[in-house]
């Protein structure tokens, strides 16, 4: 069997990971920085999604590292269509929480009389920015998975 680039326990796999879970935790991080973010629900989804994501992240990576310095992960079908389950889920959770917090974040910077200071929506659509980044990663993931899961 071919090793497809990028499928979980590749090296690949792992830098996608990482960047899932460094980009998730970004978009907390800055979502947080203010403490009324509560206040609007799409950015509670957002900080809840990405509070799932990293976790999922973490562990796939911890399960990456492992079969990249070990060079031993078997592949078994029903466990790569879990894996691939996950990361369509939370890819699609995370889609849908980073353009709720996008077009919010517009719609309160660029309301008739703006909502938010300017410095506060900034870190919003920053953390929207890295939670986009996070989802591009995640989906990559899961159509690298999707593929290896075709050739078993």
């Amino acid at each position: 069997m071919d090793e497809v680039p990028g499928a979980l326990g590749s090296s690949a796999s792992l830098a996608l990971r990482f960047g899932q879970t460094i980009f998730s935790s970004a978009s907390i991080l800055f979502m947080s920085f203010h403490v009324e973010f509560y206040s609007y629900t799409t950015f509670c989804y957002l900080v809840t999604v990405m509070g799932l994501v990293i976790p999922w992240s973490m562990a796939l990576g911890l399960v990456d590292g492992y079969a990249v310095f070990s060079k031993n992960l078997p592949r078994r079908p029903k466990v790569m269509l879990f894996v691939i389950a996950g990361d369509w889920v939370l890819a699609f959770l995370s889609l849908a929480a980073a353009c709720s917090t996008a077009s919010v974040t517009e719609l309160l910077m660029h309301a008739s009389q703006p909502n938010c200071p300017a410095k506060l929506c900034n870190r919003y659509q920053i953390s929207a920015a890295t939670a986009f980044l996070s989802w591009f990663m995640l989906f990559a993931s899961s159509l690298f998975n999707l593929w290896l899961l075709a050739s078993l």
